[in-house]
């Protein structure tokens, strides 16, 4: 869900009320035929249109790798048969919109379509389905699917790094790129349909996690979500991955992502700040990412199963017979029941061994438990999944030959697809579920188990009772009262519904003695037990289902999107690295051209810079001022009618050092405490300070911090201490940096100080010290001269030079000068200009400093003559510091 904090930083205020632009014009729908290519084109228009609605779109496009659909051929082998497929979670989730949302599908067929026939098959499929397909050919699938997503992308997932080429494989570029190729496919058909104004996009799954950057590319303002149905790994291993960065800012381009449970969440959130730098905030429970102007909502909500599906299904004919017969198959017996994909994560084999542990232990059960396990065919192929395959057919016939007899078997391995209603009679039946995966994104079969138990033993039918052994027999109503109903679950910790199933037995599946004796456990336990656990997991699942998943979603991409139409947005970057930025419709880039132009017809002119970050980059080693920025600001300072000052935190030793070419810079040292109005002007304070006694406390509390946080070091200037940690762990180092601010506040107290954090610092200093006091002094003095400026030009690139901003407005709101607030990168921020970084920073410095000595070679501009603002004429920077002095004195 999205952080709403940007509306305060960026002052957005509403659009009139009863405003609205025209809404995006529909594309036709027949440009879903494959191969056809549009020429139009959809012109964003940057006036206020009405805020994105559900209740107002009337599409959503679902864009997954497979439709829902199942297909095959008739049996004249001359045209195709396709249906719903009702497992499919792309349909179930219809449920949870409103009924006169249109919903139009986008993805693969499960079956191969020959080329002759795409046309054909695509246009049955949008008449009669409100499906898109997506004809990858084979071999670009093949290296799409099996390749990338399944023997990359899933395995690392799931936490298997890459040690060797087997299984999954070291990375391959070109399977990359035929990823890359294939999410391409997919935009381009998600094109044919979009009305970009009005429909809503969702995306799923790893196998379109570029997709977002190709849609946003196309249309800055696209209401675009996306959800991730696996796991998401911490950054240890995902950070293993080489197009790490790429996949990172692809996500980044939806306006919300979507996780099953916190920790995914948490793991993309701490991806998102070690490799990008970004961090999250949260606000009134919605969690957001600033990221270049736009916030990315992050949403946390586990998938529910699909009800009324089981809920039919469980009265159905076929189930009550089927039903029967597995309870005439284990009657006498405690069935305990296993249904996994047979792949390598699902962890089939630690439930064999802990089977046979149990068996070796508890003799009494002997005779008396069955492990059924039912196993999916596998979705991916490869080595992997027949070693997952051997090796349960091997724990299992050696358990079986062990501890079975005639007409007992421990473990019964069911390998087959099997339908719903088969699935719902052996759900009916089991006593307890296992799920052993050792890392799985959500796994909704103990939902479905809860559910199908619930639904057991309806009045006046037969249904099951036990002999407190939970052995399987059948009775009726009129044989004993109404039974109470009961589902015992034994789950792995790692899966992604164990947090919200509070009364299963979670266990760790690689302890295999754990897992037998919780086996135990859940057959043993108090019948009372039972059924409250039972009761409380109902309540939880039947109350969250797919349709209420669906519902929030929608609902939080709704809000994610509500300010689409208020902001500016325009694309940069190429390929990959594609982003939108977002800016306040106030807030626009400095145009040189104007500049100059201003600058050439003001009088007087107050400069004032940053230096970290504005004219030398961050990441800098060496940030001595460059010949040519010198060059440049002795120019700017030459000509008479300019007041030049470097505004910095640097203390004024080092300020000193770096500029004493410049004779007649102005600097402002440690944030304003500390200036002087040139190179031959004593250093002043512009806080009288009776002493630093604060520093013996501050001090050793920074020490403490500094010796337990590695990367991490302490600035002690003048005024100031600065405790740093720029380089160390960005998690440690914000965790450290905040018990600091804390701790420093709590000791200094009662001490004329202010403790404040900023961009990887901690910094103590006294009060009433900051960039915009320097600020307001300066044009004040320049008031009270005669001499207000008629042109401001103020540039920085942090938090503490937003007080420059924040001053110069209230200084000049009531004056008419031309002012220039310019930050440096594009985000949040009180000034109204921005620069893209550095480089912009010095080309535009240079082409003012151009325009000054053309006004200064110029009679008609300035240049000799007695009287106005000739070289005859008094120097505002002098008069700046005589008046300055006169006030300070006083």
């Amino acid at each position: 869900m999205v952080s709403r904090s940007y509306s305060n930083l960026l002052d957005l205020s509403s659009p009139a009320e009863g405003t609205a632009s025209p809404r995006g014009r529909r594309l036709p729908r027949v440009m879903t035929v494959a191969g056809l290519c549009s020429d139009s084109r959809i012109i964003e228009d940057d006036s206020a249109s009405e805020a994105a609605s559900i209740s107002h779109s009337s599409r959503v496009i679902i864009v997954a790798h497979q439709l829902p659909l199942h297909g095959e051929r008739r049996p004249d082998n001359l045209l195709w048969n396709f249906r719903w497929d009702d497992d499919s979670l792309l349909l179930q989730l219809k449920d949870g919109l409103p009924e006169e949302l249109e919903v139009v599908y986008v993805g693969c067929l499960r079956v191969d379509v020959p080329m002759s026939e795409q046309d054909e098959v695509a246009a049955i499929l949008l008449r009669d389905f409100n499906c898109v397909p997506a004809f990858l050919p084979p071999d670009l699938h093949g290296r799409f699917y099996h390749g990338f997503c399944k023997q990359q992308l899933w395995p690392l997932f799931h936490y298997m790094l890459p040690l060797t080429t087997d299984p999954g494989g070291r990375f391959d570029r070109l399977l990359w790129q035929a990823y890359v190729s294939a999410n391409k496919i997919f935009a381009d058909k998600v094109m044919e349909v979009i009305s970009p104004e009005e429909d809503f996009v969702w995306l799923h799954d790893y196998h379109l996690m570029v997709l977002p950057t190709f849609l946003r590319k196309r249309f800055n303002r696209i209401k675009l979500g996306f959800f991730l149905h696996s796991p998401f790994p911490s950054s240890e291993i995902y950070r293993t991955l080489p197009v790490r960065e790429q996949i990172l800012r692809a996500l980044l381009n939806a306006d919300l992502i979507g996780f099953h449970t916190f920790d995914y969440a948490r793991h993309f959130l701490s991806c998102c700040s070690r490799m990008l730098g970004l961090e999250f905030e949260s606000r009134r429970g919605y969690i957001g990412l600033e990221y270049y102007g736009r916030t990315v909502g992050i949403k946390i909500m586990p998938v529910g199963i699909h009800m009324s599906q089981l809920e039919a299904g469980l009265k159905l004919q076929q189930t009550n017979g089927r039903v029967e017969e597995l309870s005439v198959q284990f009657a006498g017996k405690i069935v305990l029941l296993g249904m996994d994909d047979m792949d390598i994560f699902k962890g089939i084999g630690l439930k064999f061994l802990a089977m046979e542990e149990l068996l070796n232990q508890h003799p009494e059960y002997r005779g008396k438990l069955v492990l059924v396990q039912i196993g999916n065919p596998a979705r991916g192929r490869g080595k992997d999944v027949l070693e997952v395959q051997h090796e349960a057919y091997a724990v299992a016939k050696r358990v079986n030959q062990a501890y079975g007899r005639e007409g007992y078997q421990p473990v019964v391995l069911i390998e087959r697809d099997m339908p719903l209603y088969e699935r719902i009679a052996y759900y009916t039946i089991a006593e307890c579920c296992i799920v052993t995966a050792v890392r799985d994104g959500m796994n909704l079969i103990p939902y479905e188990y809860i559910v199908c138990r619930q639904g057991m033993g309806e009045e006046g039918d037969e249904h099951e009772a036990d002999d407190g052994l939970g052995r399987i027999g059948v009775i009726t109503v009129e044989d004993s009262d109404k039974p109470k109903k009961k589902s015992m679950l034994v789950v792995s910790e790692f899966i992604g519904c164990s947090p919200s199933l509070s009364g299963a037995i979670r266990v760790n599946p690689w302890n295999i003695e754990a897992v037998a004796e919780a086996m135990i456990m859940a057959v043993s336990m108090p019948e009372a037990e039972k059924h409250a656990r039972h009761e409380k997991h109902f309540k939880y699942v039947s109350s969250h289902d797919v349709a209420y998943w669906a519902q929030s979603f929608m609902a939080d991409l709704e809000r994610a999107c509500r300010d689409h139409s208020r902001r500016r947005s325009y694309g940069i970057g190429f390929g990959l690295g594609f982003r939108v930025v977002a800016l306040d419709p106030n807030f626009r880039r400095l145009m040189t051209e104007h500049l100059v132009s201003v600058y050439r017809r003001s009088s007087c002119r107050a400069i004032l810079l940053d230096y970290d970050g504005t004219m030398m980059p961050q990441t800098s080693v060496n940030k001595t001022p460059s010949p040519e920025v010198i060059s440049i600001l002795n120019t700017l300072c030459s000509n008479p009618k300019n007041v030049v000052f470097i505004v910095s935190g640097r203390d004024r030793q080092i300020l000193h050092k770096w500029f004493s070419q410049c004779d007649k810079l102005g600097l402002a040292a440690e944030h304003g405490y500390f200036y002087r109005w040139s190179r031959d002007e004593d250093w002043q304070a512009c806080v009288p300070v009776p002493d630093f006694e604060w520093k013996h406390v501050a001090l050793p509390v920074m020490r403490q911090y500094m010796d337990s946080t590695d990367g991490s070091y302490i600035e002690a200037k003048e005024s100031a201490l600065v405790w740093h940690h720029r380089d160390a762990d960005p998690d440690f180092g914000s965790w450290q940096a905040k018990e600091l601010l804390d701790h420093l506040e709590s000791v200094l107290a009662n001490d004329p100080v202010s403790v404040k954090s900023g961009q990887f610092i901690v910094e103590v200093k006294p009060q009433g010290v900051s960039k915009g006091v320097v600020v307001e002094r300066l044009l004040s003095s320049l008031a009270q001269t005669g001499k207000s400026p008629d042109f401001v030009l103020c540039i920085g690139d942090d938090r503490s030079d937003e007080d420059m901003f924040e001053k110069l407005g209230h200084a000049i709101s009531s004056s008419s000068a031309e002012v220039f607030a310019c930050t440096v990168g594009q985000k949040p921020s009180k000034a109204r200009y921005y620069l893209d970084d550095t480089v912009d920073v010095i080309k535009m410095l240079e082409a003012v400093a151009t325009a000054s000595e053309s006004s200064l070679s110029s009679p008609m501009l300035g240049g000799g003559g007695g009287g106005g603002h000739g070289f005859d004429s008094p120097s505002p920077l002098l008069t700046f510091a005589s008046s300055m002095e006169n006030a300070l004195t006083m």
